[in-house]
């Protein structure tokens, strides 16, 4: 168990006491939870601690409400099917939220240095401070303190500028990219995406009716290059999809001079560039160059989110964009998200007191810390198995079989054993990379890490 007490929050903490009670009972269906007063005296925490603990568990459907009773565990659904006819992305997320399952596909770097605490700390502050109106005023393009921020903090060079009128933010990363689309008249168009790429984004783009064709990562993270600009001579492609800094889930990082050439080429050709930085502050080289150095600014647009560096607490997706502010303007309020301003002015203060940026120091170093745990791990227990390929940043490994393996196999046995992966075929349209998978090592650490290691080997070895 990971004894580091310096990046373990109260509610953390209490979480995961609550995760361990649910897990271990033998009471069969529902079960009743000690009440909030009850566990904080047992715990020796704050009422609002465990309130807040109870909160996450709530949002997972791990438990619920009742008015007056309190809280109680939900009987356990049973597992979605796992026949080939199954869509494999949907079970492996249904799965994953199951209570007592171990999910080594996680996608939350945020869970080894949370800000949440800071955040709803500077919430409560910024409310004593402006109570304001009992309902409050929703802005539909976000809190003009926060758009300002952004535009700040990408602000690099005079060519490389933005102003608050370029910066939209929504309720989420779909939401955003969805409406983005939508104002720029790229739905049904054809685009080009790296490959593997996001699942949200190809799915996003499926949602467009978008055509993808998808441009394969060597393994030292780089296209073929003569290969790209063919591509892009011989197809009517409108839009590239492109990550920031380390091309997750593969976690290398492309060579500047590779990334100044797509740029080149994409702005010879009038194709639009939207720049993923989900991830983009989680590279481990200080400084890497991203695609918006290089990029023209009037057919570039930059996507991301917060929740990958504050928290689940702060899922808002942004995006930053010069033209067509117009129709940005009309979809926005067309859409009429309700965003907390309170929330959205606290994370524009983690911003401009630094805490973001020294918070950003210590989560890199957690992450390439965990890695190299994992990194051994998987060493250990491989045994030539797999092949491990040292990310450059991110949060997960991408691991390739060393011999053709049923990766679907290998999920549908270790599902048995309650532990859940993500086969490398989600991250193509197409059904590429069918012997990887992705493997991530912001992890329940307090749990056997390694023995769901050694079940991923003999796994691999029953389905070869």
């Amino acid at each position: 168990m990971d004894s580091r007490k310096d990046v373990t929050f109260a509610y953390q903490a209490v979480y995961r006491y609550l995760v361990g009670l649910i897990e271990t009972t033998s009471v069969k269906g529902e079960q009743k939870l000690p009440s909030l007063r009850q566990l904080a005296q047992r715990l020796s925490v704050s009422v609002s601690t465990t309130k807040y603990a109870y909160a996450l568990l709530e949002d997972e459907g791990r438990i619920y409400a009742r008015p007056k009773l309190g809280y109680f565990t939900r009987s356990t659904p049973a597992a979605l099917p796992n026949d080939r006819s199954t869509n494999l992305l949907d079970s492996a997320f249904f799965n994953a939220r199951q209570p007592g399952m171990l999910a080594l596909c996680s996608d939350a770097p945020a869970m080894l240095a949370s800000l949440q605490n800071p955040l709803l700390m500077m919430e409560r502050e910024l409310t004593r401070q402006y109570p304001g109106d009992p309902a409050p005023h929703y802005q539909p393009l976000g809190e003009s303190e926060l758009r300002a921020t952004l535009a700040e903090r990408y602000t690099r060079s005079t060519q490389c500028y933005w102003q608050a009128e370029h910066v939209y933010i929504g309720a989420d990363l779909q939401s955003v990219m969805a409406l983005s689309l939508q104002a720029l008249n790229l739905q049904g168009t054809l685009a080009v995406v790296e490959s593997p790429c996001s699942w949200a984004i190809l799915r996003q783009l499926q949602a467009a009716q978008i055509r993808v064709i998808e441009m394969p990562l060597n393994e030292q993270g780089r296209f073929d290059l003569p290969a790209f600009n063919a591509l892009l001579n011989d197809e009517p492609i409108r839009l590239a999809v492109l990550s920031s800094t380390v091309n997750v889930p593969q976690g290398n990082l492309m060579p500047a001079q590779d990334k100044q050439q797509i740029c080149r080429w994409l702005a010879e050709r009038d194709i639009w560039l939207f720049e993923n930085d989900t991830y983009g502050e989680l590279c481990f080289e200080p400084e890497p160059a991203r695609y918006r150095d290089f990029a023209d600014p009037e057919k570039l647009l930059v996507f991301s989110t917060f929740d990958k560096i504050i928290g689940a607490e702060a899922p808002y997706g942004y995006v930053l964009c010069r033209q067509q502010p117009l129709q940005f303007h009309r979809l926005f309020i067309e859409r009429g998200f309700r965003l907390s301003p309170t929330r959205q002015k606290a994370i524009a203060r983690l911003f401009n007191s630094r805490r973001i940026d020294q918070h950003l120091i210590t989560l890199r170093a957690l992450l390439q810390e965990r890695m190299q745990r994992m990194k051994a791990l998987l060493e250990e227990h491989g045994k030539g198995r797999w092949q491990v390929v040292v990310p450059q940043g991110g949060a997960s490994f991408w691991l390739k079989a060393t011999h053709p393996v049923d990766m679907r196999r290998v999920f549908e046995r270790l599902l048995k054993q309650r532990i859940v992966i993500v086969p490398g075929e989600v991250f193509s349209q197409q059904g590429a990379w069918k012997h990887h998978l992705r493997l991530s090592y912001t992890l329940e650490w307090h749990k056997d890490i390694a023995q769901a290691l050694k079940q991923l080997a003999q796994a691999f070895d029953e389905a070869r």
